[in-house]
C-alpha cells in the first residue's frame, strides 16, 4: 500500500513538472527582458508586428495613372473661355508649363500612354462611382481624387449636397474601386476654399461678367453684396466646404492604399497670378501647375501629411 503511493504520488509529481515547465520556459523567455513599464519585450514586438500587419501601404513611385473629378481636373477655362482643356490638367495633362502629377512621375512619353482622364465638368460627388468604375477598368497603380466644389457650388446654399450624401458617395466609389482594383492606390485631394477665389477673383471687373453666367451661384453670386445675408451665405458654403473635406480625410483613412493631401489645397492661397484669366474662378496653367506640386509633394512623400 505505501509503495503503491509512493509510486502514485511520484507519478503526479513528475506530471506536475511536466506541466509547470513550459510555464517556467516562458517566463524565462520573457519575463526576464522586462520593461521599466512592466511590459516585455516579447508583448511589444508583438504590437509591433501587429502594427506592421495594418501598416498603410504606399509606393511612392508608381507607374500609371488615372484621375476622377470634375472641371478642375479636366482644365475647365485654363485655356479658352467655357472649355475643357485636358492637355492643362494638373494630374495627366501633357503641357510642358503644367508639368502634371503624371508626367512627373513617368515623364513626358510614358504619361502620354499610361495615364488616364475619366473626370467630367460639373461633376458631384454622386458621380463619382461611375468615374471610379471607369478608372479600376485600367487598374491603374495610382487615382487621383478632386471632387466637391461642384457639390457645394449650386444655385442656392440650400442645394448643396448634404454632408450625410457625400459621404454615401465617397464610400461608394472606393467600395467601387476596392472591388475592380484592390491594390490601386488613391490619392484624395482637398476641395479648394471657394470663398478665398471668391475674395481673391472678385476684383476683376470681366471675372464677375462670367461669374454672372452661373458659375458658382452659392458662392459668387452677387459678389459684391456685402450685406448680412450675403455674408450669411458664403459662411454657410465655406462651413460646408470644411465638412466635404472632414468627410475625404476620414473615408481615406480607414483604406490603407488611400492618402488624403491634409488639406493642402483648401489651404493653399490662390492669388490672381494661379486664376483663369477667363472667370478669375478656375485654376488657369499657372494654378494647375501649383495644383501638380502639391499632388507630387505629397504623393511621393514618405509620410503622409498631417
Amino acid at each position: 500500500m505505501q509503495n503503491r503511493f509512493a509510486s502514485h504520488h511520484r507519478s503526479r509529481t513528475a506530471a506536475a513538472v511536466l506541466t509547470v515547465l513550459p510555464v517556467i520556459a516562458m517566463a524565462a523567455l520573457t519575463g526576464c527582458d522586462a520593461g521599466q513599464d512592466g511590459t516585455t519585450k516579447g508583448a511589444a514586438a508583438a504590437k509591433h508586428r501587429s502594427s506592421a500587419v495594418h501598416a498603410p501601404v504606399w509606393d511612392r513611385s508608381p507607374e500609371s495613372v488615372a484621375a476622377v473629378g470634375d472641371s478642375i481636373t479636366r482644365g475647365f477655362d485654363a485655356c479658352s473661355v467655357l472649355t475643357d482643356c485636358p492637355e492643362v490638367s494638373w494630374a495627366t495633362g501633357t503641357d510642358s508649363e503644367v508639368r502634371s502629377l503624371a508626367v512627373r512621375l513617368l515623364g513626358t512619353s510614358r504619361a502620354a500612354a499610361r495615364s488616364w482622364n475619366h473626370a467630367e465638368t460639373g461633376a458631384r460627388i454622386a458621380q463619382l462611382p461611375e468615374q471610379m468604375a471607369l478608372a479600376a477598368q485600367q487598374k491603374p497603380d495610382l487615382v487621383t481624387v478632386m471632387i466637391g466644389a461642384n457639390d457645394a457650388c449650386r444655385d442656392s446654399a440650400e442645394m448643396m449636397t448634404p454632408v450625410a450624401d457625400f459621404r454615401a458617395s465617397f464610400k461608394a466609389s472606393m467600395r467601387q474601386l476596392r472591388s475592380r482594383a484592390p491594390k490601386t492606390q488613391v490619392y484624395v485631394s482637398s476641395v479648394p476654399d471657394l470663398k478665398r477665389l471668391w475674395s481673391t477673383g472678385r476684383g476683376n471687373p470681366l471675372g464677375k461678367q462670367i461669374w454672372k453666367l452661373g458659375i458658382c451661384r452659392s458662392m459668387l453670386g452677387e459678389a459684391d453684396d456685402m450685406s448680412a445675408a450675403a455674408v450669411a451665405r458664403r459662411a454657410s458654403v465655406q462651413k460646408r466646404v470644411v465638412a466635404y473635406n472632414k468627410v475625404l480625410r476620414d473615408v481615406c483613412a480607414k483604406d490603407l492604399r488611400c492618402r488624403y493631401d491634409g488639406g493642402a489645397v483648401f489651404g493653399y492661397r490662390f492669388t490672381g497670378k494661379q486664376l483663369s484669366q477667363w472667370d478669375w474662378f478656375h485654376p488657369g496653367r499657372n494654378g494647375q501647375a501649383r495644383l501638380a506640386e502639391i499632388a507630387y509633394r505629397n504623393v511621393t512623400a514618405r509620410k503622409p501629411p498631417a
